[in-house]
Formats: structure tokens, sequence, C-alpha cells
């Protein structure tokens, strides 16, 4: 009996809880009322913001196939090998999203020009984020506390010199503003890229986002291309030396053959071989350069990746923000949980 009498004792009355609660309608109401005022004051401070997106999709190379059977092989405990130059990419789609967030590559979107979509000055994507998103209302206080106290000052208000390695306080917290606004997803079946700008402004994502999936592009195809530039870049060198070498020669043997036209002397047709020889050797290896020329060219071509666009960036017709109504509907649950609290917990019997 005593057993039962315990299990009873620790059963909660569901029912006698919801009754406590509805008997104490004015603390419920107080409750409700109070956290919807919070609420409709914070939803009327907090900025509505839009998101525009971009899908890209790298082609599918070698590096990538290779990459791919290496990991496969590395399950089942076998080297891959393949001691190709292409083997390995140290830049490949699952840290595309660590690049775009990357200081150095964030500080380089300072000086981007935007215009807000219902009218407004042309400014720099710099100010743009120092001047356009007004300070909730829980954090004036703050901010005008921190006013009241001296600091040292931003000796860069201006983005002209930005140095990544040794960014101000204000340039700081702008390149921490912009590392939240954007983002990077890259779907590992499929291999799409999805770069994404949240901004309060819905033409200024637009713009950013296809700025980001322009820029993300351009340090990819740098990166790839690397080797084979400095490939093109040498073998150029190379061609251009062996033309000025063979020019010389030619220049010499023909001024050699002119000067001695009638002379049929063994010693000088004898120099007059060894210069035309001399001469095929170098227009040999000039041929030979344009060739390394060529092909260094076609070896560029080879390794600049091809991005296939599947949807450009557009400006976002709503807003991607939480809905101020959902907002004001959060606190009032948020209210009623705390009067429940209170009710069944502190308030006296």
């Amino acid at each position: 009996m005593e057993t039962k009498n315990n299990k009873h004792s620790k059963e909660i009355d569901v029912l006698g809880c919801i009754l406590k609660i509805y008997n104490n309608k004015i603390s419920l109401l107080i409750f409700v009322v109070s956290f919807a005022i919070i609420g409709v004051v914070y939803a009327l401070n907090k900025e509505k913001t839009y998101t525009a997106e971009v899908l890209l999709a790298p082609e599918a190379t070698s590096m990538g196939m290779s990459q791919s059977i290496s990991d496969l092989a590395g399950l089942i405990g076998v080297s891959g090998g393949g001691g190709g130059s292409n083997s390995v990419d140290a830049i490949y789609p699952d840290i595309y999203p660590e690049v775009l967030s990357s200081t150095d590559f964030i500080v380089k979107l300072f000086d981007i020009q935007v215009r807000p979509l219902k009218g407004g000055t042309q400014k720099t994507y710099y100010n743009h984020i120092l001047e356009d998103h007004k300070t909730p209302f829980y954090k004036a206080p703050i901010k005008w506390i921190m006013g009241l106290f001296p600091s040292e000052k931003d000796t860069t208000p201006t983005t002209n010199k930005v140095n990544p390695f040794n960014l101000s306080k204000k340039q700081d917290g702008v390149c921490n503003s912009i590392r939240g606004s954007i983002g990077c997803q890259v779907n590992k079946t499929t291999s799409v890229i999805t770069i994404s700008v949240t901004d309060v402004d819905p033409l200024i994502a637009a713009v950013m986002a296809d700025t980001l999936q322009r820029r993300l592009q351009e340090y990819i195809t740098l990166y790839r291309t690397r080797k084979a530039r400095i490939g093109l870049q040498n073998a150029k060198k190379l061609n251009a030396e062996a033309k000025i070498i063979y020019t010389k020669a030619r220049r010499e043997y023909s001024n050699f053959s002119d000067a001695n036209t009638d002379v049929i002397l063994p010693s000088v047709q004898a120099k007059l071989e060894d210069l035309e020889n001399e001469m095929q050797l170098k227009y040999n290896n000039y041929t030979a350069t344009q060739q390394q020329v060529q092909q260094a060219e076609a070896k560029l071509q080879e390794d600049t990746p091809a991005f296939t666009i599947i949807q450009n960036a557009s400006i976002p017709q709503k807003a991607s923000s939480t809905p101020r109504s959902i907002i004001v509907l959060l606190f009032i649950f948020i209210g009623i949980i705390f009067d429940c609290f209170y009710v069944l917990f502190f308030k006296a019997n």
C-alpha cells in the first residue's frame, strides 16, 4: 500500500495545473500583454533583410575524378597512387566557404560601388555597412555609454589603404559583419555551389551575390592556372630570346654571303656553310620554342576551369528575415511559458 501511495504522490496532476493556470487569468494577461509589447518593439526595431542567391556548378575535371578515386581507394585501404601534378588539388569545392570567409577575400569587397534600390547616393560597400544599418534599440544605450568614454581614434576612416594583416577596429567590425552576411554551401551529391548574400537592401544583396560568384571564379581560375601561366610566361621568354639569337645569326650569314658573293675560295665557302648551319640550328631552336608556346597556351586553356551558372543573381522580392507577426507570436508564447512557471512554482496557493 505504501508503494502505491508513493507512486500516486509522484504523478503530476496535469488537469490541476491547467486549472490553476486558468484561474490566474490576471497574471496570464499581464505576462501575455507585457511580452507582446516587448515583441512588437523588438519586431519594429529589427531590420528586414533580403537574401539573393547564385547557383553554379564547376566542371568535372580530371582533378576531381582523381581525387574521388583516391578517396574511394582510401576507404578500402588501398593507395590511390597517381603521381601526376593534377592528382591533388589544394582548392577543392569543400573549402570554398573558407575561401569566401577569409579576411583577404572580404577586404577586397570594401571598395565595390553599390546603390540602394530606392534611390540614394552611390557609395562603397564598406560605407554601406557602416551607415545603412540601424542600431537595434537594445544596443543603443550600450553604444551611447561607450561613446562617453574616450577611445583610440580610428586613423583609417577610408578604405584606400586596407592592410589585412593589421585591420583597424572599425575595419575589423565591417569585416565580421560582411562575413556574417555571406554564405556558401556545397552540395556534395550534385557538386552545386550556392552563394548567398543577405542585406537590408535587395538590390545590394543581388549585386554582391553576383560579385561574389565572379570573384570566386576568378580566384579559383587564378589558382588552377598558376603553373600553366608561369609555364606560358617562360615559354614566351625563351621564344623571344631564340628569335633574337636566330635573327642575329641570319643577319651574320646574310652579311657574310653578300660580302663574298664572287669569292670561290674553299675557306670562304666553308665559313659560309658553317654560318648557314649555325643559322639553321638557331632557326630549329626558334621553331621549337614556338611550339612550346603553343603547347603552353593549350595547357593554360585546358587548366582553366569552367563554371556553369545554374541560377543568376536576381533582386529578391520577399524578405528572408522572420516576419514581424511571427516574432510577436513567439514573444507571446514565451510570455505564456513564463506565466506557467510563475503560477506553478513561485506564486503562493
